[in-house]
């Protein structure tokens, strides 16, 4: 099954999340994370539930150090919240589904 959670990296970042007209969720992980797998389906499910609200992408900190460096991206999964190319905030670890439905809704009401 396809994910509904699109790639970006250092290169697609400035066009696909600090020009983005809707909320942007990106979580930021690596293939060896063991909790990163943990969350992949639950921000899989959070972007189709919110598809045409937010958007939801997915960053490899090994691929893109540049963007994980600039954000001070310390461990994974790390997932954060943009709004009008402003980083709102940040949620750390592998964080049940309510937790990030709280915080997507909070930016939503904005």
């Amino acid at each position: 099954m396809k994910s509904a959670v699109t790639v970006v990296n250092d290169a697609s970042w400035n066009n696909l999340v600090m020009e983005s007209e809707s909320p942007v969720l990106v979580e930021f992980w690596a293939p060896w994370c063991g909790p990163c797998r943990m969350i992949a389906p639950v921000i899989d499910e959070l972007a189709k539930e919110y598809a045409g609200k937010i958007v939801c992408y997915k960053l490899n900190t090994d691929d893109s150090p540049t963007v994980a460096t600039k954000y001070g991206i310390r461990s994974i999964p790390t997932v954060l919240f943009f709004k009008n190319g402003e980083k709102k905030e940040s949620v750390i670890g592998a964080v049940p589904k309510s937790t990030l439905t709280a915080t997507i809704e909070k930016y939503l009401e904005m």
